[in-house]
């Protein structure tokens, strides 16, 4: 039963949801058996923590390593359980690409290869500048294969998206990326046995095997991987969800493609975080509720680079006076999963969550790590839940029943 559009309601309260992507880490045995967030000088995050309420978010479910996507629908409020979306839809989306009822979208990476196997799967995070020249080398020789049009645009440094286009396609379609080096790149089955399933695995394969040729030359793009094939889901409107005026601030293609789909507003903020908190100033009036989407952490987690998270955590830190002064109502600082560098990947471990309202509460937290907030008010609890403890704090819930 969903009760939220019986008790919604209307008011000129502020929400300002800032995720800094793969925040959580773990003890490493190479740094005192500590967290980057431990390691890391962070006083104001730590001073907002000891202001605030904390705890910890579960992504998705007890043990599962939630991928981006799914990860960030639970803090929008959905539950990524019941609505699973491809990777590939939500890349198409943030590079602003229009995908119809008979497209499937891939999120790809170009990869370097050694005698087969994969030696980087993000073939050293080559320029978006150098991507999308090889890119526009790929389109220009693979057009079509059977009766089904292959379209291929750049996203960001290393990544593109391909769209398949044709009829009776089944998204039902597995991986090419192992998601791992040191294995070659994996083909393309059918999950589901159907027609379109098994057309569409054929396709995929055909449509690497000719790409690897044009690009056997490359010196670090000589691979592709593939994941996250999907078509277009059917969702309610974040906007309406909620009835929040909501606007997404993000630079990255995915997180673009992701509040899209959810109808946030997602207008072009630049390329740096800078630029995303200048946009976050210059938009402060127009809206309601807020997301801003900081990177870099999540990015030297995979990276498996403990001293870079650290001092990325320690680079965010300094923008939160400015994100205090625009006096939000309510302010939620958290990561949408964890990527401790100790693993080099998404990990399955909660996430530190500060709420920070006139009506939060306090807990004797007094600095933002993960074994602090493991102690906080708000306790272990799933992401999915965070919407409707920011509304309540927001005033925006009436009272339920007599």
């Amino acid at each position: 039963m969903d009760i939220l559009k019986d008790i919604l309601r209307k008011n000129d309260t502020k929400i300002l949801l800032v995720v800094l992507d793969g925040l959580g880490g773990l003890p490493h045995p190479e740094h005192g058996m500590k967290s980057e967030l431990e390691v890391a000088h962070k006083p104001n995050l730590d001073d907002l923590a000891r202001r605030a309420a904390t705890g910890m978010t579960i992504p998705v479910d007890y043990g599962v390593t939630p991928g981006s996507g799914p990860a960030h629908l639970a803090l929008f409020g959905y539950d990524p359980l019941e609505h699973i979306i491809g990777r590939g839809v939500l890349e198409a989306l943030g590079i602003g690409f229009h995908m119809g009822k008979n497209d499937v979208a891939a999120r790809g990476n170009f990869a370097t290869l050694r005698d087969g196997v994969v030696v980087d799967r993000r073939a050293g995070r080559i320029p978006t500048t150098e991507s999308s020249k090889i890119v526009s080398k790929l389109a220009e020789k693979i057009k079509k294969i059977e009766d089904v049009e292959v379209i291929l645009r750049p996203g960001k440094e290393h990544r593109f998206v391909v769209i398949f286009r044709g009829p009776g396609l089944d998204d039902k379609v597995s991986d090419t990326d192992p998601e791992k080096v040191g294995v070659p790149p994996l083909k393309a089955h059918p999950t589901a046995e159907t027609e379109g399933a098994k057309k569409l695995a054929r396709i995929v394969n055909e449509f690497v095997r000719q790409a690897l040729e044009i690009i056997s030359d490359e010196p670090k793009a000589n691979g592709i991987l593939l994941r996250g094939f999907a078509k277009v889901p059917d969702i309610t409107p974040f906007p309406e969800k909620f009835q929040l005026k909501s606007v997404a601030i993000a630079a990255y293609p995915m997180y673009k493609g992701l509040t899209r789909l959810v109808g946030m507003d997602t207008p072009d903020v630049g390329e740096t975080f800078e630029d995303e908190i200048k946009a976050l100033e210059n938009l402060w009036n127009d809206y309601e509720f807020f997301y801003l989407h900081f990177k870099d952490t999540d990015k030297a987690g995979e990276d498996g680079d403990f001293k870079k998270k650290v001092d990325r955590i320690e680079y965010f830190d300094k923008f939160v006076p400015t994100i205090l002064s625009l006096k939000p109502d309510v302010l939620v600082i958290t990561g949408d999963h964890s990527t401790p560098s100790l693993i080099g990947g998404h990990s399955w471990h909660p996430n530190p969550t500060i709420l920070y309202s006139r009506f939060s509460g306090l807990d004797d937290v007094d600095v933002f790590t993960e074994k602090a907030c493991s102690r906080g008010y708000l306790g272990i609890f799933f992401a999915k839940h965070l919407m409707k403890l920011v509304l309540a704090n927001a005033q925006r819930f009436t009272k339920f029943g007599a």
